[in-house]
Order: C-alpha cells, then sequence, then structure tokens
C-alpha cells in the first residue's frame, strides 16, 4: 500500500506530464508535424529524437513517450505538444549554450590540464549547459584538490547570461593552505621501532626536503603504497601473519595539519623448514635446485621467495618454455612457526621463434640490427637471448630507445614472434662549434661524422678543433663488421700541435703527425681483442734556457725529430648495458703497447694500461661505480727512459676531481717562475661514485648527478727532489702522496653539448698542489 507522500507525488507527475502534453482529447491521425521554439539545435535533430511521424494515430500514450524522449535528450528546459488541426505542434525551450568558459585562482592544477579534464566529461564551450553536470564538476575539482592535500578548498561557481541564448560559466577557486603532515603513529608495533618502519615510507612529517619532495602532503594513494611497504617489510622478515588492522587519517579543524594512525599485528617470526620442487621438472632438478636462493633454517622472506620464483622462470624460458609458471605455495605451521615452501612448476610448451622483426628503423638497413641478434629464428626462445639482443641494439649508439615484444603467433600456441622496435637519432653530425674549458679555454671546433654511413653501420669521421692547448686535424673510418664474424677494421690520420704549456704541463712544443690501423676479433659475447698498428712522427720543440732539465737532457745531442711506430694489443671485457652513461655491468681492458725501432730517429720505449669500472646497485634507484686506472711505462733498448711525452699525467675532471688538470706528480726544474709539473712512469688513480636518482628530470638517459670520491697520483724522477740524480733517474712509490677529494658531479648531454660539472674538496693537498674545487667543461653548437 503507497504511503500518503508518494500517493500527493505520484499525482503531481501525473499532472506535469499531463500539462506538458495535449490536453486529454479525442485521437487524431497525425498529417504534418511543425516545430517551433529552436534557435541553435536543426529540426532534423528534433525529428531523430521523436517518436512519432506523419501517418501515426496520436492519443495520450503517444504524446507522453514523445515528451520523455525530448526531455531525455537533455537540450531542453521545456516540451509542449500542441493540436492544429491534423498537424502535431511542438513547441519547445532550448536550454542555453555554454558560452565561455573562465577559471580562476588555480595554481596547483595547470589550467590547460584543467580545461582538459572538463572537455572529457562534456562540460566545455559550444555543449548544452547542464547545472547537474556543473555541480558533478564542482565535486570532481574538489577530489582533485583533496588529492593534492588541500582540504581547505572552495570552489565557487556563477552562471551569467549570454546573448543568443547563452551563458558564460566562472570558476573561482580558493585553493588554501596545503594540508600537512603532522604526525605518523603506528600501533602494535613491538619487533621494530617506530622510527625504523617510518623510514620505509614515501610519506613523512616536516623535513628539509619536502618542500621539493613533497612528501609531508597527504595522499590516499601514497598511505596504500606505504601500507603495502610496510606489510613487505613484515613479510620480509618472516611475520607470515602481519596485517594491518586500520588506518586513521584525521584533519584538524583549520583543515591545516593531517594526524594518521596505523594499527598492526605483527604476529611471531616464522621461519623456512621443508623447500620442494613439485610439478613438471623438465629440466634437470639439480639445475632447478640451484636456482632457489632461500634455505632451510633461513628467516622467510617473500622477497627471496619471489626471486627464486622469477628465477626458475628464466631458467625455464631460457629453455624455450616462455610462457611457464611458477608458483610458490606457502604451508604454515603456527605451533612450531616454520613454513614448508613447494614451488609448482607448470613449464607449458616449449615456444619455438617464427620471424624477428624490427620496426622503426628508417635509415638503419635491417642487416645491421640482425647482425646483433642472439636469438635465432627456428629456434626455440630463450628470454636471455630476446634481451641480449635488445642490449646489443642499445649499445650501437643509433637509437634513442628499444623495446621488444614477443606476442604469440595467431593461431597457435607454440610460436612466437620477436618484434625490437627502436626510435632512430641522427647518426650524422655536421657541426661548427665553441667551447670553453677551465684548462683549454675557448675551444673552437667543427666535425663531419657519421656514425651509421647510409645505414651501414660504418663510421666515417673527419675533425678539426682548436683551442689554447691544441690543434688538431683527423680522419676515421671503422667497419664493425669487417668479416662476417663481427671483426672490425678501421683506419685512422691525423696531425696535431701541442703547447704543453697551456695544458699546465713543462714548456714544450710538439707538433706530430700519423696514422694508424685497427682489428678488432670478438673472442666472446662479452669479451674483444685488438690489435692496432701506427706510425708518428713527432717534432718537439723547446726553449733551452726557459725549459726543464728533463726535457733538455732528453733532447741532448737529438734534434728533436723521432719516428715512432706503434704496435699495440688490447684486450676488453664489457658487459655494461649502455656505451653511453651506463648504469650495470662491468668494464675491464689492459692494453698493452710497444714502440719498435724500424726506420728513422726511432725511440724504443713501452706502455701498459688497465682500466676497469664495476656497476653495482645499492638500495631503490642507488647505484655504486668503482673505477681504476693504472698505468706504467719504461723505456727500453736504446731509449733508458719513458719519453717525457708519453708520460701519464693526473689531475682533472677525468681522474682526481678537485685538482687542476694534469698537475699532480713531479715538477720539473726551470730558470723561471715556478715549477710545471712534468708527468710520471707509474699512474694510480681510482674513484668511487654513487649514483644517485635525479628527481627532476624524467629523461635519465641523458642527466646523471653523483656523489664522488678519487684518489691518484702519477710517479716518476722528480728533480726537485734534492736526492734526485739525472745521471741515474730513479723514484719511490709512496701512497702517501696520493691525493684525495670527493664533492658532487654531474654530467648532462644538452640538445646544446655536453656539460660537465664537478665540485669537490681537495684532501690530503700539500703545499705546491694547484687546487680546484669547481670544474667545468662545456661545448655548443652553430
Amino acid at each position: 500500500m503507497q504511503t500518503p507522500i508518494k500517493q500527493v507525488l505520484w499525482f503531481l507527475l501525473a499532472f506535469i506530464l499531463f500539462q506538458n502534453g495535449i490536453q486529454a482529447a479525442e485521437e487524431f491521425t497525425i498529417e504534418d508535424i511543425r516545430v517551433e521554439g529552436l534557435e541553435r539545435i536543426t529540426p532534423g535533430t528534433v525529428f531523430n529524437y521523436l517518436p512519432v511521424k506523419v501517418g501515426d494515430r496520436f492519443d495520450d500514450a503517444l504524446s507522453g513517450q514523445a515528451v520523455r524522449s525530448l526531455f531525455q535528450t537533455g537540450f531542453f528546459n521545456d516540451v509542449k505538444l500542441e493540436r492544429d488541426g491534423n498537424v502535431l505542434v511542438v513547441q519547445l525551450e532550448e536550454r542555453p549554450a555554454i558560452g565561455s568558459i573562465e577559471v580562476n585562482g588555480n595554481e596547483a592544477i595547470d589550467s590547460e590540464d584543467l580545461m582538459t579534464g572538463l572537455r572529457q566529461v562534456g562540460f566545455a564551450e559550444g555543449r548544452v549547459f547542464d547545472q547537474a553536470l556543473l555541480e558533478q564538476v564542482q565535486q570532481e575539482l574538489r577530489r582533485q584538490y583533496f588529492s593534492r592535500g588541500k582540504y581547505a578548498v572552495k570552489i565557487n561557481t556563477d552562471v551569467t547570461e549570454l546573448n543568443n541564448n547563452r551563458v558564460g560559466i566562472t570558476i573561482d577557486i580558493s585553493e588554501g593552505r596545503t594540508a600537512r603532515i603532522k604526525d605518523i603513529n603506528i600501533v602494535g608495533n613491538e619487533s621494530f621501532d617506530t622510527d625504523d618502519l617510518l623510514d620505509e615510507f614515501n610519506l613523512t612529517t616536516e623535513t628539509w626536503f619536502s618542500f621539493i619532495t613533497s612528501s609531508d602532503q597527504y595522499s590516499r594513494q601514497k598511505l596504500g603504497a606505504d601500507l603495502e611497504t610496510l606489510r613487505s617489510y613484515y613479510l620480509d622478515r618472516g611475520y607470515v601473519n602481519f596485517n594491518v588492522d586500520s588506518t586513521q587519517v584525521s584533519i584538524t579543524p583549520d583543515k591545516k595539519d593531517i594526524y594518521i594512525t596505523i594499527n598492526i599485528s605483527e604476529g611471531e617470526q616464522h621461519k623456512i623448514n621443508e623447500i620442494k620442487l613439485a610439478g613438471e621438472l623438465i629440466l634437470p632438478k639439480e639445475e632447478l635446485v640451484e636456482q632457489i636462493t632461500i634455505y632451510r633454517d633461513d628467516i622467510f622472506s617473500r622477497k627471496e621467495i619471489t626471486a627464486t620464483s622469477e628465477n626458475l622462470t628464466d631458467a625455464l624460458g631460457d629453455e624455450g618454455y616462455a610462457f611457464a609458471n611458477v608458483n610458490a605455495i606457502p604451508d604454515i605451521d603456527k605451533e612450531n612457526k616454520v613454513v614448508d615452501l613447494t614451488f609448482f612448476i607448470d613449464p607449458g610448451k616449449r615456444v619455438y621463434v617464427r620471424r624477428i622483426n624490427f620496426s622503426g628503423n628508417q635509415k638503419t638497413r635491417d642487416e645491421v640490427l640482425r647482425r646483433e641478434m642472439r636469438q635465432q629464428e627456428g629456434g626455440w626462445v630463450s628470454t636471455k637471448q630476446v634481451e641480449r639482443g635488445r642490449v646489443r641494439l642499445q649499445r650501437l649508439g643509433y637509437f634513442r630507445t628499444v623495446n621488444v615484444e614477443t606476442p604469440a603467433v595467431p593461431g597457435t600456441v607454440d610460436q612466437v614472434d620477436v618484434n625490437y622496435e627502436v626510435e632512430e637519432m641522427p647518426s650524422g653530425n655536421l657541426m661548427a662549434g665553441i667551447g670553453f674549458s677551465q684548462n683549454q679555454g675557448l675551444i673552437f671546433q667543427t666535425s663531419v661524422t657519421q656514425d651509421n654511413f647510409l645505414g651501414s653501420g660504418k663510421r666515417i669521421s673527419f675533425s678539426f678543433n682548436n683551442s689554447e692547448v691544441n690543434r688538431r686535424f683527423g680522419f676515421g673510418y671503422t667497419n664493425p663488421y669487417y668479416t662476417i664474424d663481427g671483426i672490425s677494421r678501421g683506419f685512422n690520420a691525423f696531425y696535431q700541435e701541442t703547447d704543453a704549456f697551456q695544458a699546465n704541463l713543462t714548456q714544450y712544443d710538439s707538433t706530430i703527425w700519423g696514422g694508424s690501423v685497427n682489428f678488432g676479433i670478438p673472442i666472446s659475447e662479452f669479451n674483444t681483442l685488438n690489435f692496432d698498428f701506427g706510425y708518428e712522427n713527432t717534432e718537439i720543440e723547446t726553449n733551452q734556457r726557459l725549459g726543464s732539465s728533463i726535457v733538455t737532457d732528453f733532447l741532448e745531442g737529438n734534434e728533436g725529430r723521432f719516428d715512432i711506430w706503434r704496435a699495440g694489443t688490447s684486450f676488453t671485457y664489457d658487459s655494461r648495458n649502455k656505451a653511453i652513461l651506463p648504469d650495470s655491468g662491468t668494464l675491464q681492458r689492459i692494453r698493452a703497447e710497444v714502440s719498435v725501432p724500424l726506420i728513422g730517429e726511432s725511440l724504443e720505449f713501452y706502455k701498459l694500461d688497465y682500466r676497469s669500472e664495476y656497476f653495482f646497485p645499492l638500495i631503490e634507484d642507488y647505484i655504486l661505480n668503482i673505477s681504476t686506472q693504472v698505468g706504467y711505462g719504461d723505456g727500453y733498448g736504446g731509449t733508458e727512459e719513458l719519453p717525457f711525452f708519453e708520460n701519464f699525467f693526473a689531475g682533472g675532471p677525468r681522474s682526481v676531481r678537485g685538482y687542476e688538470e694534469n698537475t699532480l706528480g713531479p715538477k720539473d726544474v726551470t730558470s723561471f717562475g715556478r715549477n710545471r709539473p712534468i708527468g710520471g712512469k707509474l699512474k694510480l688513480v681510482a674513484g668511487a661514485e654513487v649514483i644517485l636518482p635525479v628527481p627532476f628530470f624524467k629523461d635519465n638517459e641523458s642527466v646523471r648527478i653523483s656523489g664522488f670520491f678519487d684518489a691518484g697520483n702519477v710517479y716518476g724522477p722528480n728533480p726537485n727532489d734534492p736526492n734526485y740524480d739525472p745521471d741515474n733517474p730513479s723514484y719511490d712509490v709512496k701512497l702517501s702522496e696520493l691525493r684525495y677529494s670527493t664533492g658532487l658531479s654531474g654530467i648532462w648531454i644538452s640538445p646544446f653539448g655536453v656539460v660537465s660539472v664537478s665540485l669537490a674538496v681537495p684532501i690530503g693537498d700539500k703545499e705546491g698542489d694547484d687546487t680546484q674545487p669547481f670544474q667545468f667543461t662545456f661545448g655548443t653548437s652553430f
């Protein structure tokens, strides 16, 4: 039975429909339909929605249906149906259109983003105005501001009538102050200190850096992520029954401060008891067991269990079981506080590669990409080899990004295609440029370089640069696949004039021209053996009065012209993921070089070089890079000492930062001014860097910031040593003579050139050292 209120409502509804339709009257056959009152909407639009047509028998039921249909379009404020003879007259009052939208006071949300959001919900200029939709817009704006911690936001709207049945909408926003987290409290933690748990959170109370990171601004999404982090923290430490019981978020009446309380139940810590493998063990059990990283009596750790599942999945994937599924099933014994683990393996079918496809390489030939592949068509798919192919393409330097997918072949269950999508970078470069470095001063340079000549992968370059230190011309050619097996061959020719005094060295000038040929032989996936042979014609000039005693003694009896025939070999192990700004992998390179007396005024000497770089992931996005450089050289045969212009040097942005470039090590003895560096026979340099995440740059491929610690020096005969004997030059290696520095460095591969900056604090510097705490280089092109 209907209540009196419902009866009244039904009566009013029936009355309204009756008043908006035709008075209950005699029925008639519609001979024509006339629409009146339209301003913007076309009659055709009305007829599309009107459920009556000429020839229909009009009655009360059809009248109500027509009125409802037109109202439901949302285009009209009022609908009336009238009769003029046998003509049905449709009287309409259009809703106004939105003529303009103006938003004021928004700072936290960009105006363009805000207007885009309004258009997506149908609230835009030219659309029909709907008051209900405007109220929905207000609620959505409040939600957006609440998600940004602005709980005191006030949103007022004003609707102004305009001509031609239009309205202007003004949205005034008073954002108010962002509410800050005043306190986060965890209740129920007994095993771990609250501060230790909160250190894992992204949300924090106010800190020195929260005005940058916004970590003290509450959002439901951030809290949800932190609760999951808290859960993982306990599950990785054996608390398998951990639970977040409740969370309370309260805000002060002034909408400025937020208090968060998290109630938890820790449960008890469990250990691993038994570990089993079950399911279809396609691979030998011994190989699968090697992938398990958690053992009996270890503390239960979800992280290690997940890692083991991934290891097992990868091992199966490398054998062609690309869709293998490994599930870890725990059996919890609450009484004994232990967990039995069963890794259930479902390998699925072995999957084969139908085709390897490339896209995005508009210029680079397919064969250049295909020769980098380690996965073969027709063979079973190996996730490791597919990924290795992606890394090899990335290391070419031709592509900005490289992505790979392995979609299943339609209609099959055991075939996939391997699709590599690349985004090419300009590999050719015609550049004229100006740069500046603290060591070389103003630099003018020009170069024509094509790293991927005609899409063939071959490299051709011609360069010229001119500075206070060097004037150099160079030409180079390299074919990385001189043979189908990947043996490379290259040629180089150059001419160089150097003013050593301008490079912080002792006074002499050199003019060198020559050329070389080199071969690279890959002996494994990561190992390469290189051979090179070259000739250099070297001419040294110095002022006998101003020059160093080492320089003058070496040149005594010589015209200062030398023919140097160099033969060198090197072994390289390189597993780095990128050629520029790598962040994983290892580089080790050892090189031996000897000058062989063949024709002309030859010098006889040898040099050994070792360089290494190791990248280790630390926590989250922090990466440790440890590097070393060791060099040693000496003369042999008729050359008693390593020629001074072949000496090793240290100091500057590429070795020990915080000291002027090339200034460490022995100094010469001159008849004027201060002594100048002369270099040494032995070089020892080491460094450690922590690569830091860059919060302000999305493109970490071109930006790097790191904290560093450098150490190093060079050792050799020192004319300033009171015990120095020019007839029997010798030196001692004293680790106490090492120089140290620490600080911050940054590299930006900008569109205008490479910018390198370091801010270092020298440690252990001594009197006479040339320190330079701030160092930078900058280049640009036009």
